[in-house]
């Protein structure tokens, strides 16, 4: 997972959290203070050369809210490639219509509980390939020794 922090990013990232939309706004008292599943989620984080609505590093998801500008062709091609260079960063993408967020709030949270359920476990992101399923370190077992 990369971040691009530069003087440019944190400025419009910072312009973006002052002027949230409604959606925005809901989803976030919802997201923050590791208020669901323990998870830390950040506002308008910035990954490689885009801005993310919402970024969960830990569980390697990013959440976009889109309004109805992104229903147009040009705009949903756009999103796709948009999606695949932030996958190429490490992160899942979840969209939601902005409506959906205001109307359907709790359902919105299902959806992106069941996609944290699917991180690797933050204790085991970085393991070494050698542990076994349990944690400990896997040790051969040479010939002639009992395992």
């Amino acid at each position: 997972m990369s971040t691009l922090k530069t003087k440019f990013a944190a400025s419009a990232a910072k312009r973006l959290r002052a002027s949230s939309t409604d959606a925005e706004r809901r989803l976030w008292s919802r997201l923050r203070d590791r208020r669901l599943l323990g998870f830390k989620f950040v506002r308008q984080q910035p990954v490689g050369p885009y801005i993310a609505d919402f970024a969960c590093r830990d569980g390697d998801l990013i959440v976009e809210l889109d309004g109805g500008q992104h229903a147009e062709d040009r705009e949903a091609l756009r999103d796709a490639a948009r999606t695949a260079a932030l996958a190429g960063y490490g992160y899942r993408l979840v969209r939601f219509w902005n409506n959906d967020v205001l109307s359907n709030t709790d359902g919105v949270l299902e959806v992106i509980v069941a996609e944290l359920r699917k991180a690797p476990s933050p204790g085991l992101r970085y393991a070494k390939s050698d542990l076994s399923p349990g944690g400990e370190v896997a040790i051969a077992a040479s010939d002639g020794e009992d395992a």
